[in-house]
C-alpha cells in the first residue's frame, strides 16, 4: 500500500476508510470489507495485511459466516491488543480518565470521580499524569490523547467560552493546556479538545444507539445543565465558531428558575438532576453526584406522590424543548443521555406523546427518541477525537 503522489493518498485513504469500517463494526469479514470498499480481492488483502502489520487489526484465519455466494470468508476485528489513546473527561465533580482502544473499547480507568482543585491547567495536568499512570501499567502504545470539557469550545483558538458549572474563567484556553501537558508527557498527537456533549453525540453515533441515523440530536443532562449536539451524515454540526447547539439555553418555563446565563426557565436548569431533585422536594446530598442522586429517585418501584409529580412536571419541561428543537432540525432520532435517558424509561409514553403535542407535525412526523448506550460516552467521544487522525491516515500516523 506505499507508493508517492496521488497513488500514495489514495492507497492512505483506502486503508484509512478500512480502518474506520472495521473500527465502527460496520464490517466483520474480508468479503465485506471489499464489498464496501469497492476494490479487487487483492487489494482487499494488501488493506487487511498492511492494517494487522500496523498492530490495528486482526485476522481470524477459520472462516466466518458465509456473505452471499461464495466461501465463508476470514473474520477481521480490531486488535484487542493493539494501540490505545488516552482519553480525559472534566466534569463538576473534578475528572475521569480512560485508555480507549479501536472499537470504543475502555482498556483502563481512573475511579469514578476523582476530585481536584478547579483552575484548569491543575485539573488537566493531573488528568494526564492519571492517564500517563494509567499506560504504565498497561504498557501499551499510546496513539493520541483527547478531553472533554464541560462547556463549549471556540474554535478555531480552543478555548472555554462558557464553563458555567465549574470554577473556570470564560475563555480559558484548554486547547493550549492540553497541548502543553501532552508535550511534557511526550505523547504523540495534537491537542484534540472538546465540549462533552458533541463528543458524546460522535461516541453514540460511531458505537451506541446512533448508529444510522443520518440526522441525529443528542440532549443530554450529566451532573449538571443541559448540553446538546446534532449530527449529520457522520460528522458533528459545529456552527461557525464552534458554538452552535447551545440547546441548554431555550426557555421552556418563562416563569421558572434564573439561569446561569442570565434568563429565566432554560432547559438547563429545568430539565437537569437539580432541577428534579428541588421539584420533589429533596435536599441534594453533597457527598454525592446530583445526577446518582436523581436517577435513584427515578428507580424507586414505588416513589411517593412528590417524586411522581416531579418526574411529571420534568418530563413536560423536556418534551417541550425537544419538540422546539425537532421544529427547527428535523431529526431522524433523538438521542438522550444521562438523566434525559432515565427520563425517557420512567415516561416512555408520556415523553413522546409530550414531544408530538407540542411539535409542528404532532404525531404523523414523530421522531422515534431513544437513550443512550454507552456507559463512557464523553469519554468514548474523547477518544474518537484522538483515533481520528489515524483513522484518517493510519500509516501516515502509526507507519513503521
Amino acid at each position: 500500500m506505499t507508493g508517492s503522489g496521488q497513488k500514495g493518498k489514495r492507497g492512505h485513504a483506502v486503508l484509512g476508510r478500512a480502518l474506520a469500517l472495521v473500527h465502527t463494526g460496520q464490517v466483520r469479514t474480508r468479503s465485506a470489507l471489499t464489498a464496501e470498499l469497492g476494490v479487487t480481492r487483492t487489494t482487499a488483502g494488501a488493506v487487511v495485511a498492511e492494517l494487522e502489520a500496523l498492530g490495528l487489526i486482526e485476522v481470524d484465519a477459520r472462516p466466518g459466516a458465509s456473505e452471499g455466494a461464495g466461501r465463508p470468508s476470514h473474520r477481521i476485528a480490531v486488535h484487542p491488543g493493539g494501540p490505545v489513546v488516552l482519553a480525559a473527561q472534566v466534569h463538576v465533580d473534578g475528572y475521569q480518565v480512560a485508555l480507549v482502544g479501536l472499537g470504543g473499547r475502555v482498556v483502563a480507568r481512573t475511579a469514578d470521580r476523582v476530585v481536584v482543585p478547579a483552575e484548569p491547567d491543575r485539573v488537566i495536568r493531573a488528568a494526564v499524569e492519571a492517564g500517563l499512570a494509567l499506560l504504565r501499567d498497561s504498557g501499551r502504545r499510546c496513539a493520541g490523547a483527547g478531553l472533554a470539557v464541560p462547556s463549549a469550545v471556540a474554535e478555531p483558538d480552543g478555548t472555554a467560552l462558557n464553563p458555567l458549572h465549574v470554577a473556570w474563567p470564560t475563555g480559558a484556553p484548554v486547547r493550549e493546556t492540553m497541548a502543553a501537558e501532552i508535550a511534557r508527557a511526550g505523547l504523540p498527537g495534537a491537542a484534540a479538545v472538546a465540549n462533552d456533549i458533541n463528543l458524546t453525540a460522535l461516541a453514540e453515533h460511531r458505537h451506541g444507539a446512533g448508529r444510522g441515523a443520518r440526522h441525529l440530536l443528542v440532549v443530554a443532562t450529566g451532573h449538571r445543565g443541559v448540553g446538546g449536539a446534532l449530527v449529520v451524515d457522520g460528522r458533528l454540526y459545529r456552527g461557525g465558531a464552534g458554538l452552535a447547539m447551545e440547546v441548554g439555553h431555550l426557555t421552556v418555563n418563562p416563569r421558572g428558575r434564573p439561569c446561569h446565563c442570565g434568563g429565566r426557565g432554560c432547559l438547563d436548569v429545568e430539565t437537569d438532576p437539580l432541577a428534579l431533585l428541588a421539584a420533589a422536594g429533596r435536599e441534594p446530598d453533597p457527598d454525592r453526584s446530583p445526577l446518582e442522586q436523581a436517577l435513584a429517585l427515578l428507580d424507586r418501584e414505588n416513589a411517593d406522590l412528590a417524586v411522581r409529580a416531579a418526574t411529571s412536571a420534568v418530563v413536560d419541561r423536556l418534551g417541550i424543548g425537544l419538540a422546539g428543537l425537532v421544529n427547527v432540525l428535523n431529526p431522524d432520532r433523538v438521542l438522550l443521555g444521562g438523566l434525559h435517558g432515565g427520563l425517557l424509561r420512567a415516561a416512555p409514553r408520556r415523553l413522546p406523546a409530550v414531544v408530538a403535542d407540542w411539535s409542528l407535525w404532532g404525531r404523523s412526523g414523530s421522531v422515534p427518541l431513544v437513550a443512550a448506550e454507552l456507559e463512557d460516552g464523553s469519554l468514548v467521544g474523547a477518544a474518537e477525537l484522538a483515533w481520528q487522525p489515524v483513522l484518517d491516515d493510519p500509516l501516515g500516523t502509526l507507519g513503521r
